[in-house]
C-alpha cells in the first residue's frame, strides 16, 4: 500500500507540475511533446536502450524490428557533386524490377528534378503510402535516359549477403575457388535472417564448400530469437546463450540436434561495432569450440529490451529486463566502469577509422554487379602486389581458412594417424610489422557505437602481402561511418 500511495504522490505531482507549465508559461506549448518529454526525462535516468515509441511512430517502429521498410527498395547515395546515385536496387523490390540499376543518376521524381536537393529530402520525395506510385527519370551509364514508373511497397530488406555480385545480379559466395572458400555476411538479425542463411547453407554444401567466413562486422544485433537459431545451426549439443535479470528468472537456451549442419571450418569476423545478437553469435560459437573469431572486440551491447504495450493504446515501452551470458558465464554488456565486456578474438587484427571507410567503399563498389578485386589463392606470390591491401581483417581470414582446410584435408587422408595434443596459445595480435607474440596487457579503449549500414564485400590477396604480427595492442576504436540511406 506504500508503494501504491508514493506512485499516486508522484503521479499527482508530475499532474501539477503539467498543469502549472500549461496554463502559466510565458509562450504556448505544445501538450503532447511536453508529456512525451516528461516520459524521455524518466527513462533518460536509465539505459540507452529503454525508450518511449508514441502512437505516431508505432508502425515505423515495429516495420524496423522487423526488418521491413516501406518504399521501392533502393540503395542511394550523394556524390560530391550533389547528384543522386543509385548505390543498388534490393533484390525483388519494385525498384528492381522496374529497371533501375546500380550506377543510375536519378535526375526527376514525378516529373520535378531534383538537381541542388538534399540527400533526406529526395528520400521524402520518393517515399510515400503504400500502394501508390512514383515515376523516377534516371541516367544510366549509357548516358541514355528513361522514366521509369514503380508501386512503393512494404520491403523486406536482405539480411543475408555474398562476396561480390555476378553479372546476373546473383551473388558470388567465394573469396576463393580451390580452396572452396565462401563468404557469407549478416547485416542485422530480422525475422527472415535465419531462413535465408539456411537456404544459403544449403547451396553452399550442395556446391561442396570446403569452410566459411561469417562477417558479422558493421552488424547492430536485432532479434534474439533469430540469433540462437543460427548458432543451433552449426552446432547440436552444447549451452547457446543465457539470460537473466531482476525481475526475470534465468533462461539457459540448449543446443539441439534436428537440422545442425554438417562439420566445416567456421571462421567469425567480428568488430568494435559488432553489437547484442552478434556478439551472442560470435561468443557462443566460440565458446563452444565451433569457429575461430578475427578482427577487434565487439561493442558490448549484451542487454535484452522487451516490448511492452501500453493500455489504452498509447504506445509502447522497450525496456531492458536482463542481460545476455556466453556459455563460459561471460556478460557480454559493457556495464560502468567495467574493463572487460564483449566478444575478444582469438586472431585480434586491428583496423583504424579510415581503413574502415576504405573497407565500406570497397563494399559498396561490390554492391555494383561487379568484381573489381581479384580473389585469393592458394599459390604464394612472387611479385610485389600493385594493389593495396585495405581489408586486413577479411584477408587474415582467408588465409587462416586456407590452413584450416588444408589441415582438415591432411587428417581425413590419413584417419589412422594419432593427433598430437595441442597447446592453446594465447591470442595474437595483427599489427603492419612486426613478429607474432601473444597481447600485452592494456586498458581497453571506449568502444565506439555500432554502425547501422548493411553493405557488403571484401577482397582477399595473396599470402605474401599481408602483414606481420605484432605485440602492439589494438588500435582506439573507429567512428561507425555514415550508413547509406535505403528507400
Amino acid at each position: 500500500m506504500a508503494t501504491r500511495d508514493s506512485e499516486y504522490e508522484f503521479v499527482r505531482t508530475l499532474v501539477d507540475i503539467h498543469r502549472q507549465v500549461v496554463t502559466n508559461y510565458v509562450e504556448d506549448v505544445d501538450e503532447q511533446k511536453l508529456r512525451e518529454a516528461a516520459i524521455d526525462g524518466l527513462l533518460s535516468r536509465l539505459d540507452p536502450y529503454s525508450i518511449y515509441v508514441p502512437p505516431a511512430q508505432q508502425e515505423q517502429f515495429d516495420r524496423a524490428m522487423e526488418g521491413t521498410i516501406r518504399g521501392v527498395g533502393i540503395e542511394l547515395h550523394q556524390l560530391e557533386n550533389g547528384q543522386i546515385e543509385v548505390i543498388s536496387p534490393i533484390d525483388g523490390s519494385p525498384a528492381f524490377h522496374a529497371g533501375v540499376l546500380a550506377g543510375d543518376i536519378i535526375l526527376k521524381v514525378n516529373g520535378e528534378a531534383i538537381e541542388g536537393e538534399r540527400l533526406p529530402d529526395v528520400i521524402k520525395r520518393i517515399s510515400g503510402e503504400k500502394g501508390t506510385k512514383v515515376t523516377l527519370t534516371v541516367r544510366h551509364v549509357t548516358g541514355d535516359e528513361e522514366d521509369l514508373t514503380m508501386e512503393r511497397q512494404d520491403i523486406v530488406v536482405p539480411t543475408i549477403k555474398g562476396f561480390a555480385r555476378n553479372a546476373d545480379h546473383t551473388w558470388d559466395w567465394y573469396v576463393s575457388d580451390n580452396p572452396k572458400i565462401a563468404y557469407v555476411r549478416i547485416t542485422q538479425f530480422t525475422s527472415e535472417t535465419h531462413d535465408a542463411l539456411r537456404k544459403t547453407m544449403d547451396q553452399l554444401l550442395a556446391e561442396k564448400m570446403q569452410g566459411l567466413i561469417l562477417d558479422l562486422r558493421f552488424n547492430p544485433g536485432g532479434r534474439l530469437d533469430q540469433a540462437v537459431q543460427v548458432i543451433d545451426m552449426f552446432i547440436d549439443d552444447g549451452r547457446i546463450v543465457s539470460t537473466r535479470g531482476r525481475n526475470r528468472p534465468e533462461r539457459i537456451i540448449e543446443a539441439t540436434v534436428p537440422d545442425t549442419l554438417p562439420y566445416f571450418p567456421l571462421i567469425v569476423l567480428i568488430n568494435e561495432h559488432s553489437a547484442s545478437a552478434a556478439e551472442i553469435v560470435a561468443g557462443s560459437l566460440m565458446d563452444n569450440g565451433r569457429a575461430l573469431v578475427i578482427g577487434e572486440r565487439s561493442y558490448g551491447k549484451g542487454s535484452v529490451q522487451e516490448v511492452i504495450p501500453l493500455d489504452g493504446d498509447s504506445g509502447e515501452l522497450k525496456l531492458t529486463v536482463a542481460y545476455y551470458y556466453l556459455p563460459s558465464g561471460r556478460l557480454v554488456h559493457r556495464l560502468k566502469d567495467a574493463d572487460d565486456w564483449g566478444v575478444e578474438p582469438q586472431i585480434i587484427v586491428p583496423m583504424d577509422d579510415e581503413t574502415e571507410r576504405k573497407v565500406l567503399r570497397q563494399r559498396y563498389e561490390q554492391e555494383r554487379f561487379q568484381r573489381p578485386m581479384p580473389k585469393a589463392s592458394t599459390r604464394p606470390s612472387t611479385k610485389p602486389t600493385s594493389q593495396e591491401v585495405i581489408d586486413t581483417q577479411l584477408q587474415q581470414a582467408v588465409m587462416t581458412m586456407i590452413g584450416l582446410v588444408v589441415l582438415q584435408g591432411a587428417e581425413a587422408a590419413a584417419p589412422a594417424q594419432p593427433v598430437p595434443p595441442v597447446t592453446t596459445q594465447p591470442a595474437a595480435v595483427v599489427e603492419p610489422d612486426g613478429d607474432a607474440q601473444p597481447p600485452a596487457t592494456a586498458e581497453p579503449a571506449e568502444p565506439a557505437a555500432p554502425a547501422e549500414s548493411d553493405e557488403t564485400d571484401e577482397q582477399a590477396v595473396p599470402e605474401d602481402a599481408l602483414p606481420e604480427p605484432t605485440t602492439a595492442p589494438a588500435t582506439a576504436p573507429a567512428t561507425a561511418p555514415d550508413p547509406l540511406p535505403t528507400k
